[in-house]
């Protein structure tokens, strides 16, 4: 891999790290459920951003199928939380 775009995808690892930590103290802290929920789907982004940064970087492309995974269950979590929220029914 050319050593500029390893070091590239290296500070974006960092920076999807860093961007997971105000999000964590959203989730916790925040005022409303929606809040919450806004923050619960942004970290699972960042992770998949994350899943994918770390299978560019290592060339294993596991992290793709991770991701992809992830995609599905977050999109999943996120009508069920939606729906929850505002009509306080599961399904």
């Amino acid at each position: 891999m050319n050593p500029l775009a390893e070091f590239f995808l290296q500070v974006t690892l960092i920076v999807l790290i860093a961007l997971v930590i105000p999000c964590v103290h959203r989730m916790i802290a925040g005022p409303s459920a929606a809040d919450r929920l806004q923050a619960v789907d942004t970290i699972t982004t960042l992770l998949i951003g994350i899943a994918l940064a770390l299978a560019a970087l290592r060339q294993e492309w596991m992290f793709v199928d991770i991701a992809l995974a992830l995609a599905a269950l977050s999109f999943i979590g996120t009508l069920a939380l939606a729906r929850y929220i505002s009509e306080g029914k599961w399904f």
